[in-house]
């Protein structure tokens, strides 16, 4: 296993019953964080679905470290990448412990006893995250901004080398946004993972990503720094605003 690869796709196509779009190729390597925009509907969250296996795809190859994802085996998938995607995590009756702890199963017999380690693994984790406190808590009564560090919580205890997130900042006030994206960009530049993720917030993403993947009109549109991808003539082709008055949005630094 070659953990400088991080995750890579080779000529993927991703959809349902008929492709969604074709021949996506890109990587993601350990250090770090390229973020996926593009209008509702383009296939952001379908591409997440496909690359965690979810979601099956309509051909092509996604590379884990190097390997064929096809080819492992759904424990070792699980060691090496996880996810924060709210719309998964319906827990009824769990405390924000509990839901954590579900981080470590990939390291746990069946019966998902954990071992002291696991448990500290979990400790590390909600005090990172700031959730220490809600340990006793459940889950369904706690805020937007806390399930979300919760989720992030659980999926840092996974100690993954891939992170994925499907719009991580969506329904959440300023501050817990800032909360959330400062303590991702610190997980990456300590624990050194790969992340990807998909924003609506084209400022944050012109400020935290290394990367950003463009994707529209049934297809990869482009793929660069932010420098590259935020020019004012494609974002507005991207969101179909070529005609269409924007200063009711104020400043715009995502454009030049």
């Amino acid at each position: 296993m070659n953990k400088t690869d991080g995750i890579r796709t080779e000529k993927l196509n991703i959809g349902y019953k008929t492709n969604l779009i074709e021949d996506i190729c890109f990587s993601v390597k350990p250090g770090e964080i390229v973020t996926l925009i593009g209008p509702n509907g383009c296939g952001k969250t379908t591409l997440l679905k496909t690359l965690t296996g979810e979601l099956k795809d309509r051909g092509g190859v996604v590379y884990l470290n190097g390997d064929d994802r096809a080819m492992l085996k759904a424990s070792e998938i699980a060691r090496r990448m996880s996810l924060v995607m709210t719309y998964k995590i319906k827990p009824e009756l769990m405390t924000c412990r509990e839901v954590v702890e579900t981080g470590r199963y990939p390291y746990t017999g069946k019966l998902g006893i954990l071992s002291d380690v696991d448990k500290q693994k979990v400790d590390e984790a909600m005090e990172w995250t700031d959730v220490s406190l809600l340990g006793d808590s459940f889950f369904t009564n706690i805020s937007d901004g806390q399930k979300q560090r919760v989720l992030l919580a659980r999926a840092i205890c996974q100690e993954p080398e891939i992170l994925i997130l499907d719009e991580p900042t969506s329904f959440l006030d300023i501050r817990h946004k800032i909360d959330i994206l400062v303590k991702i960009r610190d997980f990456v530049r300590k624990k050194n993972v790969a992340v990807l993720m998909s924003l609506h917030e084209l400022g944050i993403a012109r400020n935290i990503s290394d990367t950003v993947v463009a994707i529209g009109e049934g297809e990869v549109m482009r793929i660069g720094t932010p420098a590259e991808v935020f020019e004012e003539a494609f974002i507005r082709r991207l969101y179909h605003i070529e005609n269409t008055d924007i200063e009711i949005l104020g400043e715009t630094p995502w454009l030049k």
